[in-house]
Protein backbone atom coordinates (compact mmCIF):
# COMPACT_ATOMS: atom_id res chain seq x y z
CA UNK A 1 0.00 0.00 0.00
CA UNK A 2 1.48 3.33 -0.99
CA UNK A 3 -0.29 5.04 2.05
CA UNK A 4 1.17 3.10 4.31
CA UNK A 5 4.81 3.63 3.02
CA UNK A 6 4.22 7.20 3.25
CA UNK A 7 3.29 7.23 6.48
CA UNK A 8 6.25 5.45 7.19
CA UNK A 9 8.54 7.56 5.34
CA UNK A 10 6.86 10.71 7.00
CA UNK A 11 6.71 9.63 10.53
CA UNK A 12 10.44 9.02 11.04
CA UNK A 13 10.68 13.06 10.45
CA UNK A 14 8.01 13.76 12.67
CA UNK A 15 10.35 12.91 14.90
CA UNK A 16 13.88 13.30 13.87
CA UNK A 17 12.85 17.21 12.85
CA UNK A 18 11.48 18.37 16.16
CA UNK A 19 13.90 16.85 18.53
CA UNK A 20 16.53 18.28 16.29
CA UNK A 21 15.18 21.50 16.48
CA UNK A 22 14.55 21.72 20.33
CA UNK A 23 18.09 19.92 20.98
CA UNK A 24 19.58 22.75 18.78
CA UNK A 25 18.31 25.81 20.58
CA UNK A 26 19.09 24.65 23.23
CA UNK A 27 22.74 23.96 22.75
CA UNK A 28 23.36 27.10 21.37
CA UNK A 29 21.77 29.01 24.05
CA UNK A 30 23.30 27.08 27.04
CA UNK A 31 26.62 26.37 25.21
CA UNK A 32 26.95 28.74 21.84
CA UNK A 33 25.34 31.87 24.20
CA UNK A 34 28.22 34.05 22.81
CA UNK A 35 26.42 33.95 19.59
CA UNK A 36 22.77 35.39 20.91
CA UNK A 37 24.07 39.27 20.86
CA UNK A 38 21.95 41.14 24.17
CA UNK A 39 21.26 37.80 25.60
CA UNK A 40 22.44 36.68 29.39
CA UNK A 41 24.12 32.68 29.22
CA UNK A 42 21.23 30.57 30.06
CA UNK A 43 22.58 27.48 32.45
CA UNK A 44 21.06 24.59 32.36
CA UNK A 45 22.78 20.83 33.12
CA UNK A 46 20.06 18.75 31.82
CA UNK A 47 16.66 20.42 30.96
CA UNK A 48 15.05 17.10 30.87
CA UNK A 49 16.13 16.41 34.82
CA UNK A 50 16.91 19.71 36.03
CA UNK A 51 14.61 21.80 34.22
CA UNK A 52 16.67 24.87 34.23
CA UNK A 53 14.86 25.90 31.23
CA UNK A 54 11.98 25.60 29.22
CA UNK A 55 11.63 25.18 25.61
CA UNK A 56 10.71 27.85 24.52
CA UNK A 57 12.90 30.32 26.52
CA UNK A 58 15.86 28.60 24.24
CA UNK A 59 13.74 28.94 21.07
CA UNK A 60 12.41 32.63 21.03
CA UNK A 61 15.55 34.67 20.99
CA UNK A 62 17.65 35.32 18.23
CA UNK A 63 19.31 33.34 16.45
CA UNK A 64 17.51 30.29 17.75
CA UNK A 65 14.36 30.84 16.58
CA UNK A 66 15.46 30.94 12.95
CA UNK A 67 16.42 26.78 13.74
CA UNK A 68 13.18 26.45 15.58
CA UNK A 69 10.78 28.22 13.73
CA UNK A 70 11.30 26.98 9.93
CA UNK A 71 11.35 23.20 11.82
CA UNK A 72 8.12 23.68 13.30
CA UNK A 73 6.23 24.80 10.74
CA UNK A 74 8.33 22.05 8.40
CA UNK A 75 6.84 20.03 11.46
CA UNK A 76 3.71 21.40 11.26
CA UNK A 77 3.23 20.40 6.98
CA UNK A 78 4.64 16.84 7.66
CA UNK A 79 2.02 16.10 10.37
CA UNK A 80 -0.67 17.51 8.06
CA UNK A 81 0.58 14.88 5.41
CA UNK A 82 0.74 12.05 8.24
CA UNK A 83 -2.79 12.41 9.44
CA UNK A 84 -4.13 12.40 6.04
CA UNK A 85 -2.69 9.51 4.49
CA UNK A 86 -4.04 7.24 8.17
CA UNK A 87 -7.19 8.33 7.17
CA UNK A 88 -6.65 7.04 3.61
CA UNK A 89 -5.48 4.17 5.51
CA UNK A 90 -8.14 3.32 7.61
CA UNK A 91 -10.80 4.39 4.57
CA UNK A 92 -9.54 1.52 2.52
CA UNK A 93 -10.13 -1.14 5.21
CA UNK A 94 -13.14 0.21 7.26
CA UNK A 95 -14.99 3.37 5.24
CA UNK A 96 -17.07 5.13 7.48
CA UNK A 97 -15.43 3.93 10.65
CA UNK A 98 -16.66 6.30 13.72
CA UNK A 99 -13.32 7.63 15.11
CA UNK A 100 -11.94 8.57 11.09
CA UNK A 101 -13.39 11.92 11.74
CA UNK A 102 -11.88 12.79 14.85
CA UNK A 103 -8.76 11.27 13.74
CA UNK A 104 -8.66 13.83 10.88
CA UNK A 105 -10.41 16.95 12.94
CA UNK A 106 -7.72 16.15 16.07
CA UNK A 107 -4.42 15.79 14.23
CA UNK A 108 -5.02 18.84 11.64
CA UNK A 109 -6.02 20.95 14.47
CA UNK A 110 -2.73 20.02 15.96
CA UNK A 111 -0.73 20.72 13.25
CA UNK A 112 -2.51 23.73 13.17
CA UNK A 113 -2.10 24.95 16.70
CA UNK A 114 1.37 23.97 16.36
CA UNK A 115 1.97 26.23 13.79
CA UNK A 116 0.27 29.40 15.30
CA UNK A 117 2.24 28.60 18.41
CA UNK A 118 5.77 29.25 16.30
CA UNK A 119 4.18 32.41 14.78
CA UNK A 120 3.45 34.20 18.30
CA UNK A 121 6.86 32.93 19.80
CA UNK A 122 9.21 35.21 20.59
CA UNK A 123 6.39 37.88 19.59
CA UNK A 124 5.86 40.19 22.98
CA UNK A 125 2.93 41.89 24.23
CA UNK A 126 2.20 43.27 27.82
CA UNK A 127 -1.43 42.24 27.72
CA UNK A 128 -3.00 39.45 29.85
CA UNK A 129 -5.52 38.54 27.05
CA UNK A 130 -2.40 37.97 24.04
CA UNK A 131 -0.77 35.99 27.10
CA UNK A 132 -3.65 34.31 28.01
CA UNK A 133 -4.08 33.49 24.27
CA UNK A 134 -0.75 31.90 23.65
CA UNK A 135 -1.07 29.45 26.68
CA UNK A 136 -4.50 28.32 25.38
CA UNK A 137 -2.76 27.61 21.57
CA UNK A 138 0.12 25.36 23.22
CA UNK A 139 -2.63 23.73 25.64
CA UNK A 140 -4.96 23.34 22.33
CA UNK A 141 -2.21 21.39 20.61
CA UNK A 142 -0.81 19.04 23.02
CA UNK A 143 -4.93 17.74 24.04
CA UNK A 144 -5.61 17.81 19.88
CA UNK A 145 -2.17 15.77 19.44
CA UNK A 146 -2.90 13.00 22.38
CA UNK A 147 -6.44 12.61 21.12
CA UNK A 148 -5.92 12.30 17.86
CA UNK A 149 -2.99 9.64 18.80
CA UNK A 150 -5.50 7.83 21.15
CA UNK A 151 -8.16 7.24 18.57
CA UNK A 152 -5.41 6.81 15.87
CA UNK A 153 -3.90 3.76 17.98
CA UNK A 154 -7.85 2.42 19.14
CA UNK A 155 -8.88 2.17 15.37
CA UNK A 156 -5.38 0.38 14.05
CA UNK A 157 -6.02 -1.99 17.13
CA UNK A 158 -9.54 -2.66 15.94
CA UNK A 159 -8.20 -3.24 12.15
CA UNK A 160 -5.54 -5.03 13.66
CA UNK A 161 -6.49 -8.64 11.75
CA UNK A 162 -7.11 -6.91 8.53
CA UNK A 163 -3.54 -5.07 8.67
CA UNK A 164 -1.92 -7.92 10.05
CA UNK A 165 0.53 -8.14 7.15
CA UNK A 166 1.49 -4.64 7.46
CA UNK A 167 1.56 -4.20 11.08
CA UNK A 168 3.81 -5.24 13.85
CA UNK A 169 1.14 -5.87 16.91
CA UNK A 170 4.05 -5.57 19.54
CA UNK A 171 4.32 -2.05 18.62
CA UNK A 172 1.43 -1.27 18.48
CA UNK A 173 0.74 -2.65 21.83
CA UNK A 174 4.01 -0.25 23.01
CA UNK A 175 1.88 2.79 21.09
CA UNK A 176 -1.13 2.24 22.88
CA UNK A 177 1.24 1.94 26.15
CA UNK A 178 2.93 5.16 25.45
CA UNK A 179 -0.49 7.09 24.73
CA UNK A 180 -2.23 5.78 27.92
CA UNK A 181 1.63 7.05 30.20
CA UNK A 182 0.91 10.39 28.16
CA UNK A 183 -2.39 10.64 29.56
CA UNK A 184 -1.53 9.55 33.03
CA UNK A 185 1.11 12.12 33.09
CA UNK A 186 -0.99 14.62 32.10
CA UNK A 187 -3.45 14.08 34.87
CA UNK A 188 -0.90 13.82 37.41
CA UNK A 189 1.20 17.14 36.40
CA UNK A 190 -2.12 19.38 36.23
CA UNK A 191 -2.33 19.81 40.13
CA UNK A 192 1.28 19.14 40.97
CA UNK A 193 1.86 22.22 38.37
CA UNK A 194 -0.89 24.31 40.05
CA UNK A 195 0.68 24.00 43.69
CA UNK A 196 3.35 26.90 44.60
CA UNK A 197 6.42 28.01 42.70
CA UNK A 198 6.96 24.59 40.33
CA UNK A 199 9.20 26.17 37.36
CA UNK A 200 11.81 23.94 37.38
CA UNK A 201 9.44 20.74 37.62
CA UNK A 202 7.04 22.67 34.50
CA UNK A 203 10.28 22.59 32.26
CA UNK A 204 11.23 19.39 33.32
CA UNK A 205 8.04 17.82 32.18
CA UNK A 206 7.53 20.11 29.22
CA UNK A 207 11.06 18.44 28.08
CA UNK A 208 10.12 15.01 28.65
CA UNK A 209 6.58 15.29 27.78
CA UNK A 210 7.22 16.60 24.10
CA UNK A 211 9.82 13.86 23.28
CA UNK A 212 7.06 11.68 24.31
CA UNK A 213 4.64 12.65 21.99
CA UNK A 214 7.05 12.60 19.49
CA UNK A 215 8.51 9.18 20.02
CA UNK A 216 4.78 8.63 18.63
CA UNK A 217 5.88 8.39 15.33
CA UNK A 218 9.11 7.46 15.60
CA UNK A 219 7.31 3.97 17.17
CA UNK A 220 5.11 4.57 13.74
CA UNK A 221 7.93 4.00 11.36
CA UNK A 222 8.66 0.58 13.42
CA UNK A 223 5.62 -0.39 13.61
CA UNK A 224 4.52 -1.05 9.95
CA UNK A 225 6.53 -3.50 8.08
CA UNK A 226 8.45 -2.98 4.67
CA UNK A 227 6.42 -3.91 2.02
CA UNK A 228 8.44 -5.51 -0.42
Amino acid sequence: MDAIQKVKSISIWVFIVPFFAINACLILTTQLHFLIPGQFRIFSIFPYIDGGVSISRTARYFPAYLIFKPLMFLTSFLLIKYWIYNKEIIQQYKKGHKYIRKIFFFGIGSAIALTLHSIFLGVYFDNDFYKFFRRVIILTFIIFEITAQIYLVLTLYFLKNELSKYINLKILKIKMLLVSILVLAAIISIPLLSIGDNKFLKNAIEWDYFVGMISFYMLTFFMWKKIK
